[in-house]
């Protein structure tokens, strides 16, 4: 997920601003009500992490990809580490929110537990029907409840379309990978 520093600016920027200022710049940034909020740069775990959880998702039935931004509100626009969908997505980024379906945000050394929170919260706002956090250092997950709007730590995940990811797989292929 990143460090979520805030890039300064004097006054809040319009998403159009945040469009031409940065699409297509390779700077890994999102824009969150106004702020321009960097990503940190991933450590080689978590990297690695994030290709075997683009890969099981695949492998799951859907179309994935790693740091793809998403464009599905003009207030929030996010860029999760790895997203899922069964839908075909014919434009440069997901731009309805039934195209996205999953949403994984792999942690970092420095990630803030607010920011990761307010982040999911977000990702329930926009429609979006399952979001987890994986954290390969510990190697411990998590899917967002809904009901209780938490975290709740999770063994295995059971993707939208019914099939289950059990989690000790994907902890031993990212050491397998490492």
């Amino acid at each position: 997920m990143g460090s979520q520093l805030v890039t300064a600016v004097a006054t809040p920027i319009t998403f159009e601003e945040f469009e031409k200022r940065y699409a297509g710049s390779g700077r890994p940034v999102e824009y969150w009500h106004g702020r321009v909020v960097e990503k940190s740069v991933p450590t080689w775990l978590h990297s690695v992490l994030q290709a075997v959880l683009v890969e099981a998702l695949r492998r799951a039935g859907y179309k994935t990809g790693p740091e793809v931004d998403l464009r599905l509100s003009s207030e929030f626009a996010p860029r999760p580490d790895v997203m899922a969908g069964r839908r075909s997505i014919e434009t440069r980024y997901p731009t309805d929110p039934s195209q996205v379906e999953i949403v994984v945000e792999v942690l970092s050394p420095d990630d803030k537990m607010a920011a990761l929170l307010a982040k999911c919260k977000e990702y329930v706002a926009l429609g979006i029907e399952q979001v987890y956090v994986a954290d390969p250092e510990s190697e411990t997950a998590w899917i967002w409840n809904r009901e209780r709007g938490q975290l709740d730590r999770t063994e295995a995940w059971t993707l939208t379309n019914g099939v289950s990811v059990p989690l000790v797989d994907v902890w031993l292929e990212m050491r397998e990978r490492r």
